[in-house]
């Protein structure tokens, strides 16, 4: 039986983790060569204390029938004094429509994406629900084309090789 090691191995489970959230406790402790006990109750704290804040699957919907679009929009705010820009973010991100949100350095303050949806859909959520918030200066969407690597896996590849057979 291997011994229970008092040393916190968190960030090496996390990043075991985040490679692939389907691996199981007994895979997790083989591979770090931890006890599967040991494992198991750091993975529960890490949820506890959400660091561990969810668990998801990346699809390659360029794979399926679906027609929907995704869509980033950079948003730029005037904040309120005393308020900074976490109370405007809250206003944003409860929209159902936002997949993710971040506050960024650069021409603009926040970059939200945005769930897919029909192309009108999305102009109707800048239109009539992002746009008409009142620290809300600008908006720029940004609709995305094709996606070539997300979540570190390389969305795009073909197994087919292409190159052309040049011959002397």
């Amino acid at each position: 039986m291997k011994e229970v090691v008092r040393v916190d191995h968190s960030e090496e489970i996390l990043k075991l983790l985040e490679t692939d959230s389907r691996l199981t406790v007994k895979q997790v402790a083989i591979l770090l060569n931890l006890d599967e006990k040991l494992v198991s109750e750091t993975i529960k704290h890490l949820e506890d204390e959400k660091i561990i804040a969810g668990y998801h699957t990346l699809i390659n919907w360029e794979k399926t029938d679906d027609h929907y679009v995704s869509a980033m929009i950079e948003v730029r705010v005037t904040p309120q004094r005393g308020q900074g820009f976490d109370r405007i973010a809250e206003k944003i991100y409860q929209f159902p429509e936002v997949k993710a949100m971040y506050l960024i350095s650069g021409g603009y303050d926040y970059l939200v994406e945005l769930k897919k949806a029909p192309m009108r859909q999305i102009a109707n959520f800048v239109s009539s629900r992002l746009s008409v918030i009142e620290e809300v200066q600008s908006t720029a969407t940004h609709v995305v084309l094709k996606r070539y690597k997300d979540h570190n896996t390389v969305l795009m590849k073909d197994d087919e090789d292409k190159r052309m057979v040049v011959s002397p």
